[in-house]
């Protein structure tokens, strides 16, 4: 009887950041810019490897692998939250909440394991430079590149199935600017005491696995540049991993600080902070963080926008 007398939520309210009109039309400039940035920057690095003969080497094909999980992840969550600053709509039905949920974890999974990927690369050319053209073939580029992709597609469609276990029958309002799965797990009227065990187990050993490469990669990269004799060695080796490593801490750090921190001490307000650090503004960021100090990626561009002023 109490089944039958439950009234069945079919749509949430994304509360987001504030209901104050001259804020929304501000934060609808603000990341808007910051989207229109994060897509012309990470789609330009990619076209730019592709377009770039010179740029086609292990590093550049993962780094292009990179940009293209970056430019999900942002396009999974800016569309809807600039939707509602103009329509003044937060409304999202379930399957739209299901979607855009499945579609980030797809993109940050897939980032994780491109991260990875990226850090034994490293190791490879400064560790074993003899050796990097047999190690880093093409066809194991490929392999890790699909398994993070392959990876990626079913953590995310494991923890979209279980969501569809769970009952919503009290509160449709979510404290947030997307349908993170820990507000879902807070407004559920289901015990989603499975869902969250779940997602410590899977979320946390990908967590753990890529974290684990990386720190072991660049464990034995700092020993390998500790022993070059030359200062111009040491100072090319570690420009080479700068970029990456900053990228990495960046984007683990943020997800740690996010999802290790007891949830009893976290406020919605600092969620949302947290949430925006690696959805959003990371990605925006990652096309710079990699591309401004590399003297390739520069002189190619240079190039490239030579090749367009020049008439045909």
């Amino acid at each position: 009887m109490m089944e039958e007398n439950e009234t069945l939520v079919k749509e949430f309210v994304l509360l987001g950041f504030t209901n104050h009109p001259g804020l929304q039309v501000l934060l609808f400039l603000v990341f808007l810019g910051v989207y229109i940035i994060t897509m012309v920057g990470n789609i330009g690095l990619i076209v730019l490897i592709w377009m770039n003969s010179h740029l086609h080497t292990p590093m550049y094909f993962f780094l292009g692998n990179l940009a293209l999980a970056d430019a999900c992840s942002s396009t999974a969550i800016t569309p809807k939250m600039l939707e509602s600053f103009i329509t003044h709509n937060k409304m999202i039905s379930i399957s739209e909440c299901m979607a855009q949920f499945d579609f980030l974890a797809f993109s940050a999974t897939t980032e994780c394991l491109i991260l990875a990927a990226m850090a034994y690369d490293r190791y490879v050319a400064i560790c074993k430079p003899l050796l990097y053209p047999v190690v880093m073939t093409n066809r194991l580029c490929n392999q890790l590149s699909i398994f993070s992709y392959v990876v990626g597609f079913l953590h995310s469609i494991l923890h979209v199935g279980l969501l569809f276990r769970l009952r919503f029958c009290h509160s449709n309002k979510i404290h947030h600017f997307f349908c993170d799965i820990m507000y879902l797990y807070k407004i559920s009227c289901t015990d989603p005491s499975i869902n969250i065990l779940m997602a410590f187990i899977f979320s946390g050993s990908i967590q753990v696995f890529t974290i684990l490469c990386i720190l072991i990669s660049y464990t034995c990269i700092l020993f390998a540049i500790l022993k070059k004799k030359s200062q111009k060695g040491r100072s090319k080796a570690f420009s080479t991993c700068g970029a990456h490593l900053f990228s990495v801490s960046l984007f683990f750090g943020s997800l740690l600080f996010m999802y290790v921190r007891p949830r009893s001490l976290q406020a919605d307000n600092q969620d949302m902070m947290d949430s925006l650090f690696y959805t959003i503004i990371i990605p925006m960021l990652n096309p710079f963080i990699y591309s401004l100090r590399n003297k390739e990626v520069i002189e190619a561009l240079r190039t490239l926008l030579k090749q367009i002023a020049l008439p045909k």
